[in-house]
């Protein structure tokens, strides 16, 4: 046996293969949470982003579709306002053209009322007339030779006698003679008795040219298809046969 046989050695204890296999697994386990870890946490941060921007795309969407609905809504607002200004001024000029429509309505009425009254008193003075002139003194000869005196005088326009006359001027003054008093115009006494055909005349028929209401010229029937006027400032008073001055119409006054 050697001497050396129990005598220790200096040196370092051999590694056995299975601590290096746990130093290995340990150090290549930590390594590999570091690998894995560095792996994982650019793939983590692109998928945190990836979130991030799905996150801003989908507020945006939502955010594009708030504000769409907040604009139609907006825009139906005021569309509804605007049917409802429309509403108000199509109704209020409905109502202002059924107020004028009665305005007028009630005016026509109080016209044709006036008018109504009007014919009614116009009536009741030519029946008044009618009826003083029947209830008149006197004769028709007198008008006659009353009339028959004039002849020769002068035309003068207003003039009622008794050295000139314009028509009317001597037609009022002739039935004055009979108490009967006539309008001062034309116009006016060609509206004062009851109207007679041309084929019917009698004397002392009153005479008219133009229309009944809007004459210019009277003249008297005397007879024997002659008339007695007051005609122009050439002629003067004269006594003519009717178709020297085809009269329009007649009145018979008493």
């Amino acid at each position: 046996m050697s001497r050396n046989a129990h005598v220790p050695r200096h040196r370092k204890p051999r590694t056995s293969n299975v601590n290096k296999a746990l130093r290995a697994g340990a150090t290549g386990g930590v390594l590999g949470a570091v690998a894995l870890t560095t792996a994982i946490s650019p793939a983590s941060s692109a998928a945190e982003k990836q979130d991030e921007a799905t996150e801003t795309v989908e507020m945006a969407a939502v955010s594009n579709t708030v504000e769409g609905s907040t604009s139609k809504a907006a825009d139906s607002l005021k569309t509804n306002a605007l049917q409802r200004q429309v509403t108000q001024a199509e109704a209020s000029a409905a109502d202002r053209a059924q107020a004028e429509a009665r305005k007028a309505e009630q005016a026509a009425e109080r016209k044709a009322e006036a008018a109504r009254k009007k014919a009614a008193e116009e009536r009741a003075s030519r029946t008044s007339e009618r009826t003083s002139l029947s209830a008149g003194s006197g004769n028709i000869a007198g008008v006659i030779s009353f009339l028959k005196a004039q002849v020769g005088k002068s035309y003068v326009l207003g003039a009622s006698g008794p050295s000139s006359y314009d028509c009317s001027g001597l037609t009022q003054a002739a039935f004055k003679q009979l108490g009967v008093s006539l309008p001062r115009t034309s116009q006016a006494q060609s509206t004062a008795g009851t109207s007679v055909s041309m084929d019917s005349l009698q004397k002392g028929d009153l005479l008219y040219w133009g229309g009944a209401g809007s004459a210019y010229h009277v003249g008297v029937y005397v007879g024997d298809g002659k008339f007695i006027g007051a005609q122009n400032s050439s002629t003067g008073v004269v006594e003519k046969p009717l178709d020297y001055d085809p009269p329009t119409g007649a009145l018979r006054l008493t």
